[in-house]
């Protein structure tokens, strides 16, 4: 019977959600990109930088970001590498980029100290965004995130694996979150008793500028997995690692894993860390018997153009097409479109290094 058949599969289309969440790795801000930002006064236009991947972040459900810097205010000087202190305006224009979450902790999180950091959290909760890995209060601190979109409920947790020896004050651990397997999994198993759908769990981890995940890497991932994670998301090597699906212990059979998401903005301009990519992943969920289930991953290539694009002098970042050509993007000159298709060329052969998945698609 062909009509109770197609009502059959009505209904069971019905019963499917499903959600795209978008992840790129660290977003910096060097001297040169708030030099070419500055518009007059205290004002700069970061937003331009993210001119051509909007329409990716639009289609998305929500967007995550590992936010490499603070904004602790002008008083304090603004300064790149090795103390970053942004303006507040590299934060609001990731807002209007579509942004919606920050990862806070890293290696650069304690920059400027505890009042760059408390400075940093109350620009983005001005802002109306996310966060996790720093915290202002013991209470910020063991509130978890649990993001409800569209039906699906994820746990976010976050942690670094250090400060660059910038002290964490007295009185005031809760301040950031470091890996400590102790702390890891107490963490875990609370998350576990909220019932989340999934766990999301991101580590500023492993050596830079290393394509391959180090060992110490590895076996974190692997005892995060074992204690509940679903997602793992990393970053700190400033270049793109493999991605790839692990046996799962909670709510996933198989957990996704990226090592390092690598650059998305900075003024780093070798090989490998000039690009990084955008993750896509779709997440599906049957409403009928409540399963949760990763139905594919997907990387978009980017890179970062330093240079002028309509007359300004701007950091822009140019994601690879689907039927990416040598006219696509025109402004660029012969050496820098032979450098960016390179970048895409290495990003794919990195990123696909593990991936035996049929899930995994890379752009």
């Amino acid at each position: 019977n062909k009509k109770a058949e197609n009502t059959s599969a009505q209904i069971q289309k019905d019963s499917l959600t499903s959600i795209t969440l978008s992840f790129v790795g660290d977003l910096m801000c060097h001297s040169p990109q708030y030099q070419y930002a500055y518009v007059e006064g205290d004002s700069f236009d970061f937003a331009k930088s993210y001119l051509f991947v909007k329409e990716i972040f639009n289609n998305s459900d929500f967007v995550f970001g590992n936010l490499e810097t603070v904004t602790a205010g002008k008083n304090r000087n603004y300064s790149g590498y090795p103390n970053f202190n942004s303006p507040d305006d590299f934060i609001e224009a990731l807002k209007i980029s579509g942004f919606d979450f920050l990862f806070t902790s890293n290696n650069h999180s304690l920059d400027m100290g505890f009042s760059g950091l408390q400075k940093t959290i109350e620009n983005i909760n001005r802002n109306n965004l996310n966060y996790a890995g720093t915290y202002i209060s013991e209470r910020d601190r063991d509130s978890i995130r649990i993001l409800k979109i569209k039906d699906i409920s994820i746990a976010v947790l976050s942690y670094s694996y250090g400060t660059n020896g910038n002290p964490i004050p007295k009185g005031k651990s809760f301040a950031i979150n470091l890996i400590d397997s102790n702390l890891i999994k107490q963490d875990l198993q609370k998350t576990k008793m909220q019932n989340p759908e999934l766990i999301l769990t991101y580590f500023h981890f492993g050596a830079e500028y290393q394509q391959i995940p180090s060992k110490s890497q590895k076996d974190l991932v692997d005892f995060t997995i074992e204690n509940g994670a679903d997602i793992i998301i990393g970053s700190h090597p400033h270049v793109l690692q493999p991605l790839e699906f692990k046996k799962g212990n909670n709510n996933l059979d198989s957990v996704f894993v990226a090592y390092s998401l690598g650059n998305f903005i900075s003024n780093q301009r070798t090989r490998l860390t000039d690009g990084g990519a955008i993750l896509n992943i779709e997440i599906e969920k049957n409403m009928n018997n409540d399963s949760v289930f990763i139905k594919n991953v997907k990387a978009i290539s980017t890179w970062v153009h330093k240079g002028y694009y309509l007359n300004n002098k701007s950091f822009i970042i140019l994601p690879k097409s689907e039927n990416h050509n040598d006219s696509t993007y025109q402004f660029l000159n012969d050496d820098e479109r032979k450098i960016m298709n390179l970048s895409f060329e290495d990003s794919k052969d990195i990123i696909g290094k593990f991936s035996q998945s049929p899930k995994i698609k890379i752009n």
